[in-house]
């Protein structure tokens, strides 16, 4: 019998991740608790420490098409 890949949400691996950062518990009870291999977790916890700088590069800018569309329509009012 083959085993089925389940597709966690990002939510979800971001909520296990956070989890893992905490530190309160281990891998081992974070992996039984969310039902997972301890592995994805050392895994989905870098990830999220390597990507993390993005959260505070973006800021809160609009998409480019956004904000030329902004801006066009400022034109004609001005």
């Amino acid at each position: 019998m083959s085993k089925r890949r389940r597709n966690h949400s990002p939510e979800f691996k971001s909520k296990v991740a956070l989890a893992a950062i905490k530190g309160d518990k281990t891998l081992t009870e974070l992996a039984r608790q969310y039902g997972i291999n301890s592995n994805l977790i050392v895994k989905w916890k870098k990830q999220l420490i390597e990507n993390s700088n993005e959260v505070f590069a973006s800021g809160k800018r609009l998409a480019p098409d956004r904000e030329s569309e902004i801006q066009s329509l400022h034109a004609m009012v001005t």
